[in-house]
This record gives structure tokens, sequence and C-alpha cells, in this order.
């Protein structure tokens, strides 16, 4: 059964860093881009970042480049978000979702989603 879980979350001060993990299990994600998306009470779910299967190639939102990093560890299907210099605008849940097509930014082409994980920056 395809399932995505995230995890890593937590509530930080503004300037420290986190990493969220989403470990994939399921053969159906084999050549999937790996997203990662955020989402505050009210607003559209917003892309942060997305990976091909292989890890080789990333796309990274403006609002964060610089400070996010999305990287993966193909032997345990890990998909992880580095997040340094944290703000309290990225306050959000983040959540990981697989597509596939290539690089996509857009929330609609996304046919796997996880359940979340609640990343809190207090300033």
């Amino acid at each position: 059964q395809e399932q995505l879980v995230e995890s890593g979350g937590g509530l930080v001060q503004a300037g420290a860093s986190l990493r969220l993990s989403c470990v994939a299990s399921g053969s159906t994600f084999s050549g999937y881009y790996m997203g990662w998306f955020r989402q505050v009470p009210g607003k559209e779910r917003e892309f942060v970042a997305v990976i091909n299967w292989g890890g080789s190639a990333t796309s990274v939102a403006d609002s964060v480049r610089g400070r996010f990093t999305i990287a993966k560890d193909n032997l345990k299907n890990t998909v992880y978000l580095q997040m340094n210099n944290l703000k309290p605008e990225d306050t959000a849940v983040y959540y990981c979702a697989a597509s596939e097509l290539a690089f996509t930014h857009m929330a609609q082409n996304y046919k796997y989603w996880g359940r979340g994980t609640q990343v809190t920056v207090s300033s």
C-alpha cells in the first residue's frame, strides 16, 4: 500500500533549523517526483520544493531558496527538507507529496499526499 509519512516538525525559535523527513512506502513511487508543500489555515497549499526520484535535480520556491534544501536518500526511500534560518512566516503544516509530472509546482498535479507535520516558528 502506497503511503507517505512525514516527521520532524516542531516548535522552534526564529533563526533555528529543522529537518523534515518523508518516508515513501510502496513500489508505486519509483520514478515519481517528490515534493514538499505547506499550508496555513485559510490559505491554499503552497509549493516549497521538489526533487526527482533519483535525487539528482531539484526545484525550490523563491520564498525559501537559500534557506531550504530538499534531498533524498534512495536506500531509505526518504525525502528530506532541511530548513535553516526559520522565520515566523514559515509556520505551517508541511506536506510531502508525489507526482508523475516533472517538477510541477501545482498541488493538483500531486497524486499522493502525507498527513502533514506542523512547524511553528516563534519570534
